[in-house]
């Protein structure tokens, strides 16, 4: 699988507008992303061509695109 086909765990959250114009996400889906972030940093470290820069990558990378889908919902 290359990097093109992994898609972002965060795509896969739920987010909900709210009366005050921000988007939230439900507290179990919060769980659900740290968890697969944990899971990201466990499998790097046994990479050893990876550092915890690909960590902050990918952690960038699920910010990035949370960033996205709340402007999508929000908008």
């Amino acid at each position: 699988m290359s990097d093109e086909d992994v898609q972002p765990a965060s795509r896969h959250l739920n987010i909900v507008p709210a009366t005050d114009g921000h988007a939230y996400i439900p507290a179990h889906d919060v769980v659900v992303l740290l968890r697969a972030i944990a899971s990201s940093c466990r499998n790097l470290a046994d990479d050893p061509d990876c550092d915890l820069h690909s960590a902050a990558g990918a952690i960038d990378n699920e910010a990035d695109n949370l960033d996205c889908r709340a402007i999508q919902h929000t908008t």
